[in-house]
């Protein structure tokens, strides 16, 4: 790659780092107040409300996002031209889903199992246009590797709860706060894009340009729906079978864990599938800087996952409180399982979307939709405890089938992937056996914040005293630095770093 590119890619990864560092300070702190406010039925509600307004957003967006971020363009004016397309069609599918819901709204209601949330599902809609204002306009920034703006926005969008969502919870003391919030944030989006954009809307149509990335879309569309079933299909099954109480409670874990797992593969994401996407043609390059995000990734991201399965009771109590105690098995569980499907599952996915294989993926996704399906219906009156641990346990699942599909059609090596991980897996398992051998000893709250800080310190004493190469990765340079760096090496360079692996 150019070293123009190397630089962009370089800002970007240091922009989305610090973007997601600070959304995910902020997250868990909003959390912890909203679960002492809130009851588990309110988020169950705003869940049940999201699962329909995400669902719309997938054909509003209609994949055009991904196509303006990876396809080459001959030049500027194509570029723009089809940005325009693109942000005016989303906005019109939009507006056609804001009519749809509102006239069936009670009809939809009914459907996700909750009966009378037709007018606040009506009202929730309008998300979807605010939504649409700002996608294309995202994807024009990330195609920029424009991730300073983009960290602006995020800033802004997290710190929205703070000062509108908590202060409404306490006046009202319910869903609304919620719904408010969302709209308060995504408003803050859509105005900052839209004023510090360098493409600016214009009224300009062309049905030659939309058969033209539709013909792309059509498939990433399809991935699009997959990926939104894959992940709420359990949400679905748990919203029509068990109470809101639980709905809460499943959905809100999720995101906890989410926030605080995500604190590093959030700010690692974004600008894997930009670097991915520009070196797709370049297949040394394109491993090296597979492997490079995967195994930094796995420095954290292993020990987290693993640290919040042991000490889940004091995660819980410590970010939601005693009224989500019921919750900690979920919370766990889940994040010792997010942990190897990042570094596995969704690392394969940006590799296959990179490649421009959006049906590849979607089949992937239909295999992960027909077992969490079939296996879920036939658990759904089996209980809170059962459907949480069959789903958790289901995400084995897709990293077989998404590990399997790069090897057999990219010629990764299932092997060199594994062995990439493998110090700070070692690393991580030592410190799991400490801190079980610990929690043994006492589970006392004050003592378990000194266990954790001494699973820290066992986990990187052995990473970095056992396995040089990570020592010196660590040392040497900084995790960000260490990702610009990897993208200035030669492509020899690159072709024996991998072989070293």
């Amino acid at each position: 790659m150019s070293k123009v590119i190397n630089k962009k890619i370089g800002k970007a990864t240091m922009w989305s780092s610090v973007t997601e560092l600070m959304a995910k300070l902020v997250t868990p702190i909003v959390n912890m107040v909203l679960a002492r406010i809130l009851l588990p039925e309110a988020f169950g509600v705003v869940a049940t409300m999201t699962l329909i307004i995400s669902f719309a957003e997938v054909f509003t967006d209609a994949g055009f996002q991904k196509y303006i971020i990876q396809h080459e363009f001959k030049d500027e004016d194509e570029l723009n031209k089809s940005t325009n397309v693109a942000f005016w069609t989303n906005l019109g599918v939009s507006f056609l889903a804001c009519i749809i819901i509102f006239i069936f709204r009670d009809q939809i209601a009914e459907l996700v199992g909750n009966p009378g949330l037709g007018i606040p599902i009506s009202v929730m809609s309008l998300l979807i246009l605010i939504h649409a204002f700002s996608s294309i306009q995202i994807a024009r920034y990330k195609r920029d590797f424009d991730f300073k703006t983009l960290f602006f926005v995020r800033i802004g969008v997290v710190l929205t709860p703070l000062i509108v969502t908590i202060p409404i919870a306490f006046v009202l003391r319910d869903f609304w706060a919620l719904v408010i919030g969302n709209f308060a944030s995504q408003i803050f989006s859509a105005i900052i894009l839209t004023f510090r954009a360098k493409w600016k809307i214009k009224f300009y149509y062309s049905f030659s340009f939309f058969k033209k990335m539709f013909s792309f879309t059509s498939w990433t569309l399809l991935e699009s729906i997959s990926i939104w079933l894959t992940t709420n299909i359990d949400i679905f099954i748990i919203s029509t079978s068990l109470s809101l109480y639980y709905l809460g409670l499943y959905k809100t874990s999720i995101s906890t864990v989410n926030a605080c797992i995500g604190l590093v593969s959030s700010a690692i994401m974004p600008v894997l599938f930009s670097a991915l996407s520009r070196c797709q043609n370049d297949d040394k390059q394109f491993k090296a800087t597979y492997y490079t995000f995967q195994r930094l990734t796995s420095v954290l991201v292993l020990p987290m996952g693993i640290g919040i399965f042991l000490f889940s009771d004091f995660v819980t109590l410590i970010l939601l409180g005693q009224n989500w105690i019921e919750a900690s098995g979920l919370i766990g569980l889940w994040g010792l399982t997010s942990a190897f499907a990042i570094l596995f599952s969704t690392f394969s996915s940006e590799v296959i979307r990179s490649k421009g294989k959006p049906m590849v993926s979607l089949i992937i996704q239909l295999i992960q939709i027909g077992v969490l399906a079939i296996v879920l219906h036939t658990l759904k009156n089996s209980g809170f405890e059962t459907l949480y641990v069959a789903a958790s346990l289901l995400r084995i699942v897709l990293i077989i089938t998404s590990l399997s599909t790069i090897c057999f059609m990219f010629k990764f090596n299932i092997g060199k992937i594994i062995l990439n991980v493998a110090p700070t897996f070692l690393s991580a398992l030592v410190m799991g056996i400490v801190g079980c051998f610990l929690l043994q000893v006492s589970h006392n709250m004050l003592l378990q914040v000194v266990w954790i800080i001494i699973c820290i310190i066992v986990y990187f004493a052995v990473l970095i005293g056992c396995f040089p190469k990570i020592r010196r990765e660590i040392f040497e340079i900084k995790f960000v630095k260490k990702i610009i760096s990897k993208f200035k090496k030669k492509s020899k360079t690159s072709q024996e770093q991998e072989n070293s692996l």
